[in-house]
């Protein structure tokens, strides 16, 4: 079958949208092939500093042929009527339609045949409104055709299309198009440098190997392990490790066509600055790569650079004007990394009495005071020293006005712990600097050390709260102050440290003691300070975030939602028992006392609601022992009232799998009862009973879920 040959050749793409680019191509050219009938077999995009190229195979060479039915008026119907059918069905009279009849009566279809066009013709019209309507980030005009109106907007200046289409055996057509005064062809162009005359291209697999020859690697997954291969062998041929830089890889490929991997080196005396400091000056200024001394463990003075050219003193001059740029780079660094060593980080902290964290959140002193309010009072629930705690609060923001962190924002936290250690902190202090800002994704490690513990939670909790409390909360996909992130945050450290914290406690306790009256006018209550309610609403945000999280690690959501109904973080129960009822309740329910427990509750759930129901009526009160009339009546009660206690206080132990255990213990009991006792009685006072007796199972169950939000 047939196959696409396209290629947009431009000026340089930016690398950061070359990867979505190639995807955007193939997304719209396949989405409206297929719209047009031509379902096609494969298709694969790819991206160069200078092009974007598509090939899609397996295309048919024709449309299908369209055979619709459209149906006219009744037999009978006015004359106009009947000539508007003929018109729009393009029939000559009512002879060539069909009769049909149905229950109204007998009425007039028309047979559309639409034959399908060549492929060739249809793909020639689909390629120049894909192109004119490409989705950009940013696009520009250019030259003579920048004045003309409707004139076409591109990324950078496009200068050739190529455009084939036909059999793999056979010579391909182009596909006859263009753009704003752009023919397309089969004409193509190599390297900018090394092999910059025009190509001629029939396919895919034709230009593919043309490009190569002509120093241009069309696919960048080819280019990245060019670059990391070549990287890692230049680094070990001199006894180096390469530190890989995934993020790197990605941006350095879209930079060249002909990777060309070089070691360049620079003076031992910048090797006093942290290595994050180096590798990010280096990173940041000239894409290049640094290498590490695998018996230590440490940055040597060696980076690795990728050139876009095979140079001909192999070389030596692109590998110097990088040395020579990034030696003052360095300089820089490390007179900034010095400087800052010279001012002690608490000796910073006034200026921020200057700087305002949010206009109705105060300034950055005061949420640091916070903070520091707030970890204190976390401390001893996390087994934290409090005076540690409160010192790693006070210093933590701290180096977000140094000098290196005003050059590199993401060696924030890194650096306080560099400055606190180098200014004699404790550890635990130091490490808290770093710490409190993580998890950064959901990737990231926690914080395990109590102090840091405190201090993420608190700074955590902080921003929520506050912004809570001023009514700046997440909407749809806007999330401007990253709260879902600082949401997942506590709960992944809450869980990950095992801690068995009250958030409802603690957010309820920030309102009031942190915040405090002089915030009323800054919430929209109407001057009645409801801390409960905004309490509550910032619980429901968490739980949200929790079935978030949960269904990532493939939770069931039933089983989510039934544990969170026996016990929320609304109601203000710990985190961690949520999560170890959801994974109980999972295992329970694999059992077979777990499943016949389930239906049986279910079965119990059912009737109560459709009594009730009828009734106008629930039936919460104990049943009267009195009214019992059979054996398996008593038994069932005897068994919930065994179950339910030993369920409670397991639950109130946190162990689950008691809780479990003790459930399945009302498994044969309610088997027997529905086996051979009839609910609805036929006396009014044994059947109410009967219910209440229904409604302790389903109360003897809550105790552990609720058994009704569970599916199946």
């Amino acid at each position: 079958m047939p196959e696409l040959l396209l290629e947009l050749f431009s000026e340089e793409i930016p690398a950061r949208m070359q990867a979505k680019a190639a995807d955007d191509l193939r997304r719209m050219v396949t989405d409206k092939l297929v719209a047009e009938g031509l379902v096609y077999e494969g298709a694969k995009a790819f991206a160069t500093p200078r092009r974007l190229a598509l090939t899609v195979h397996g295309i048919p060479a024709r449309q299908p042929d369209l055979k619709t039915e459209r149906r006219g008026p009744k037999i009978g119907a006015p004359d106009a009527a009947v000539q508007g059918f003929l018109k729009a069905t393009g029939l000559n009279s009512l002879d060539e339609a069909k009769i049909q009849k149905d229950a109204k009566g007998d009425f007039y279809i028309a047979l559309i045949e639409k034959p399908g066009r060549a492929a060739i013709d249809v793909i020639a019209e689909i390629l120049p409104v894909i192109i004119r309507t490409f989705p950009w980030p940013k696009s520009m005009r250019w030259g003579a055709r920048s004045a003309k109106s409707g004139s076409l907007t591109w990324v950078r200046p496009l200068h050739s299309i190529v455009a084939t289409f036909g059999l793999e055996t056979e010579e391909p057509d182009v596909v006859k198009f263009s753009v704003d005064g752009i023919e397309a062809g089969q004409t193509t162009y190599g390297h900018r440098f090394m092999a910059p005359g025009a190509i001629s291209v029939r396919r895919f697999e034709d230009y593919e190997a043309k490009l190569k020859a002509a120093k241009v690697i069309l696919d960048p997954q080819a280019r990245k392990d060019i670059i990391v291969d070549d990287a890692k062998e230049l680094a070990f041929a001199q006894g180096l490790e390469l530190v890989e830089d995934p993020v790197l890889v990605d941006e350095v490929s879209g930079l060249v066509e002909w990777p060309v991997v070089m070691m360049g080196s620079f003076e031992k005396e910048f090797l006093v600055i942290p290595d994050e400091v180096i590798r990010a000056t280096i990173r940041n200024n000239q894409k290049c790569f640094v290498v590490r001394d695998p018996k230590t463990g440490k940055l040597t003075n060696k980076f690795v650079l990728t050139a876009n050219i095979e140079a001909p003193d192999d070389g030596k001059t692109i590998v110097a004007g990088n040395e020579r740029v990034i030696r003052p780079r360095l300089s820089d660094a490390k007179f900034f990394y010095e400087t800052d060593l010279k001012t002690k980080l608490e000796d910073r902290l006034p200026k921020f009495e200057q700087i305002v964290f949010h206009e109705k959140l105060g300034t950055q002193a005061e949420r640091i005071k916070r903070i520091e309010k707030l970890a204190a009072e976390i401390a001893p629930l996390v087994g934290a020293d409090v005076e540690k705690t409160k010192r790693a609060a006070r210093l933590a923001k701290a180096d977000l006005l140094t000098e290196v962190v005003g050059e590199f924002p993401e060696l924030q936290g890194l650096m306080g712990k560099y400055y606190a250690l180098a200014q004699g902190e404790d550890a635990s202090v130091a490490a808290a600097s770093e710490e409190h800002w993580k998890p950064q994704g959901p990737t990231d490690r926690v914080p395990t050390d109590p102090v840091s513990i405190a201090v993420a939670l608190a700074d955590k909790i902080d921003t929520l709260a506050g912004f809570w409390l001023i009514n700046e909360r997440p909407t749809g996909s806007k999330d401007p102050f990253a709260l879902r992130r600082a949401a997942l945050g506590v709960i992944r450290i809450i869980l990950e440290n095992r801690l068995g914290i009250g958030l409802r406690g603690l957010v309820t306790d920030h309102f009031k003691n942190s915040f405090g009256k002089e915030y009323i006018d800054v919430v929209d209550t109407k001057n009645d300070w409801k801390v409960a309610d905004i309490a509550d609403q910032l619980m429901a945000f968490f739980e949200d975030r929790l079935e978030v999280q949960l269904r990532e690690q493939k939770a069931r959501h039933d089983l989510v939602e039934a544990a969170l109904s026996a016990g929320s973080l609304v109601q203000g129960h710990p985190l961690v028992p949520i999560v170890d009822r959801v994974e109980a309740l999972g295992r329970f329910l694999d059992t077979d006392d777990g499943r016949n427990l389930l239906a049986g509750t279910k079965r119990a759930e059912n009737i109560l609601r459709i009594e009730e129901k009828k009734d106008q009526l629930a039936y919460l009160e104990a049943p009267d022992a009195d009214l019992y009339q059979t054996e398996e009546e008593r038994r069932l009660d005897a068994t919930i009232l065994a179950t339910q206690s030993e369920a409670r206080e397991a639950v109130s132990k946190n162990d689950l799998a008691g809780a479990m255990s003790a459930l399945a213990k009302l498994r044969p009991a309610v088997d027997a009862f529905f086996d051979r006792v009839k609910v609805n009685d036929d006396d009014p006072n044994v059947r109410k009973n009967r219910l209440r007796l229904l409604n302790e199972i389903r109360s003897a169950t809550r105790a552990v879920a609720d058994f009704s939000k569970i599916e199946g």
